[in-house]
């Protein structure tokens, strides 16, 4: 399983010389499996250039999208393959307590937001999340809820017993009493990242910006680490970076990170083209 960040950047897009070694593109994230095929998830700025990237003779493509706040959709209406009449795309992510996936998109892909209608688009197929265990070609996918403001889901995607785990918005501190973490069954995404290969995971704050941002569906670094180490994680990219962290900032919030918890598993800053060969000791 092979993984590529063509996002990494939460909230906003945040382009410039400042952020040119982490990105400034927001989630998007490509996993090709050892028979071709491919899964996008998320629907950033990203995935603009990730549609560039794909094999000319692919038939299908899906995207998983975790939710629909902007940050993770705003590059879908350019993306290439949804206009190709010869790709099947299909588009997975939940739906609300009141409104179909189908229609939540709508209400971003058509004006004024957006000039095209998503119903005029040819071979898009909707699916909506959560569900019970799906397989695309190769892949096992498990989907949860999870904790971030409106429907949220994260990602656990099997092949050939390696495992990555994608949970870019998430939140599991904000259950801890008294500031104990919880039994495993009550900590939201366990059972995604549970022995996870490689976790994707929220680190948007430090704990300073934290304090005045509890409930707002991120993590700090430390709270990162701390859940991967109650998974069971084997390798950490922290990802969502906050839109205000330039490359100099987010090093040093790294560097930090790793220096005062020392963590027995490999951790990296999530950073656009890198690329994760799971299961391996292999990055570039």
């Amino acid at each position: 399983m092979r993984i590529t960040l063509f996002g990494t950047r939460g909230s906003i897009p945040a382009p410039g010389p400042e952020t040119a070694c982490y990105g400034g593109n927001t989630p998007s994230v490509e996993v090709r499996g050892d028979d071709g095929t491919v899964l996008v998830l998320d629907a950033g700025t990203g995935v603009r250039r990730l549609g560039t990237q794909l094999p000319p003779d692919l038939k299908r493509i899906d995207i998983l999208l975790t939710h629909l706040h902007m940050d993770h959709i705003q590059g879908l209406g350019f993306f290439g393959p949804l206009y190709h009449p010869g790709i099947q795309v299909h588009i997975w992510g939940p739906a609300s307590s009141t409104m179909p996936l189908d229609a939540r998109l709508s209400r971003y892909l058509s004006p004024p937001l957006f000039p095209v209608h998503l119903r005029d688009l040819p071979r898009i197929t909707c699916h909506e999340l959560p569900a019970p265990v799906f397989e695309i070609g190769p892949f096992r996918i498990r989907t949860a809820l999870v904790c971030h403001p409106n429907p949220t889901v994260g990602f656990r995607i099997e092949e050939q017993g390696r495992t990555a785990t994608y949970l870019p918005d998430h939140e599991p501190a904000l259950g801890l009493k008294n500031g104990h973490w919880l039994e495993p069954e009550w900590i939201s995404g366990y059972d995604l990242a549970d022995g996870a290969d490689l976790l994707i995971h929220d680190a948007q704050y430090t704990d300073e910006e934290y304090a005045r941002c509890v409930g707002w569906g991120h993590s700090t670094y430390r709270d990162a680490l701390e859940f991967a180490v109650r998974v069971g994680a084997k390798e950490v990219v922290l990802f969502h970076h906050d839109p205000s962290h330039d490359d100099e900032m987010l090093e040093r919030l790294l560097a930090d990170a790793v220096r005062r918890f020392k963590p027995a598993f490999r951790v990296s800053g999530g950073c656009e083209g890198s690329v994760y060969e799971v299961g391996s000791s292999k990055a570039a």
